[in-house]
């Protein structure tokens, strides 16, 4: 678990089914993750052929034994149309459509955004002490986030 991403590492608190968090998170790793992380994306029910040509797979065998996986762990579940992902692994992610993105990214875009507009649009025509305060608040976050993100970015290894 040590070397496991901090953002895979949280699991539904509430959620009591099947299974210790250890042999969860032992499963997510190398193939199996990027099968967790593609099941997750498309956010619908894919079959094991899907899998295989989605990541590029050898052969049916090696993205069946992949999803075998996932299900013994409890991560994913079989539906009449195929595997979908039953359980969500990513703490501090935001879904938009088929993208993952942390959520530093998303704050800091947004410190980052309300520092252009303070700079531009709001900037006061003489300089205020409650002004300067703002500029260095949102400078703060926006750094702050910013660095959390990078952090985040160089553990996830995304393809």
């Amino acid at each position: 678990m040590r070397d496991m991403p901090r953002s895979f590492r949280s699991f539904d608190a509430g959620d009591d089914r099947g299974g210790d968090k250890q042999s969860k998170i032992g499963a997510l790793g190398g193939t199996t993750l990027r099968v967790y992380r593609y099941l997750y994306r498309q956010a619908r029910p894919l079959g094991v052929h899907d899998v295989q040509r989605g990541l590029g797979l050898s052969s049916f065998s090696v993205a069946q034994y992949h999803i075998k996986k996932l299900l013994a762990a409890g991560l994913i579940r079989e539906e009449t149309a195929g595997y979908v992902v039953d359980r969500i692994l990513f703490e501090n992610m935001i879904r938009i459509r088929r993208s993952v993105i942390p959520l530093q990214l998303g704050y800091s875009t947004f410190f980052g955004t309300t520092m252009i507009l303070l700079l531009t649009v709001f900037r006061p025509p003489e300089m205020t002490s409650t002004y300067v305060f703002a500029l260095a608040i949102n400078l703060a976050a926006f750094v702050l986030f910013l660095v959390e993100y990078v952090k985040v970015a160089r553990n996830m290894s995304i393809p």
